[in-house]
């Protein structure tokens, strides 16, 4: 019932390279510890559905995914996006580029972007 996000990030070098392992820096629920080091993402599920059909259980789930990354500076924040868009583009779309901003009271650099992804049950 959930993307299997972690699970293929934590499997990529790209990935791991610049947000770890054990543990890694994606966070599930969009939460993140307030002294986690950057750079880091968070992702949260924010829509989607299973594949309905008129006779039988769906067999896909879809889901869309918000993934939001954080940085101290903006080269991090993209270098820590591309990596986790090449991990995951082999097994999800991503639908849309959601921006880059800047937090003005912790002066975090933000890059977002939004991810469909069918789920086989």
């Amino acid at each position: 019932m959930f993307a299997p996000i972690n699970a293929v990030c934590a499997a990529d070098d790209g990935v791991k390279a610049l947000l770890g392992s054990g543990p890694q820096r994606l966070y599930s629920f969009g939460d993140a510890a307030q002294d986690a080091p950057k750079p880091y993402a968070v992702w949260q599920t924010i829509g989607g559905d299973p594949e309905n059909y008129l006779a039988g259980r769906p067999d896909i789930d879809g889901y869309t995914l918000q993934v939001d990354v954080y940085a101290t500076c903006g080269k991090d924040a993209r270098d820590a996006a591309r990596a986790l868009r090449d991990a995951i583009e082999p097994h999800a779309y991503i639908i849309r580029w959601g921006g880059e901003s800047r937090d003005p009271v912790t002066k975090n650099y933000r890059y977002s972007f939004d991810v469909s992804w069918f789920v086989p049950r």
